[in-house]
């Protein structure tokens, strides 16, 4: 094992520690600040990928300057289910979450699929039918002329959000970027 992946495993075992209560929140951020002066220009690397959803949670550590002990009893003690979901990201990635916070990352663009309607469209020779959102919450159809896409963000659909629906008779077409 290299020098810097010594250091580097220290640095998350620490992190752990103060997720625990074991080490201060202080002292975890002396080690964390002399690892990254002494590689930051050493090794340059990556910035880690984070999901959307955390994003303005950790630019708000950030901005507060919010120590990872105050964070996490922040997080505990909060009624805030997105709050709670930032805490459990955390815990499953505290590595990314100290690099993301120390040197930055890159926002996690999700994969959108359009939803085309397998029955409606063979009984259409002219009109393809996708799946709307409408801001109030219902979901519809939108018919498109044959061979075309849907050119409103609204029939655009996560993964998550299809894995909440029933989709049982549709066609999930990936949305090119």
């Amino acid at each position: 094992m290299t020098k810097f992946e010594e250091e580097f495993n220290y640095l998350i075992e620490l992190s752990g520690k103060v997720l625990i209560g074991q080490v201060d929140a202080e002292t975890f951020e002396k080690n964390r600040i002399a690892f990254f002066e002494k590689y930051e220009t050493d090794q340059q690397q990556a910035l880690p990928v984070v999901p959307e959803e955390v994003t303005e949670w950790i630019s708000e550590d950030i901005e507060n300057n919010t120590v990872v002990e105050d964070i996490l009893t922040i997080i505990i003690t909060s009624d805030d289910k997105d709050l709670k979901e930032y805490g459990l990201w955390i815990k499953k990635n505290p590595v990314t979450y100290v690099i993301a916070r120390t040197l930055g990352y890159t926002v996690e663009k999700p994969q959108l699929f359009y939803l085309k309607h397998i029955d409606f469209c063979k009984t259409d020779k002219h009109y393809d039918w996708f799946t709307i959102k409408h801001s109030d919450g219902p979901l519809n159809h939108l018919r498109v002329e044959k061979g075309q896409k849907p050119s409103t963000i609204d029939c655009k659909f996560t993964q998550q959000e299809i894995d909440s629906m029933q989709t049982g008779s549709y066609e999930q077409i990936e949305v090119a970027e």
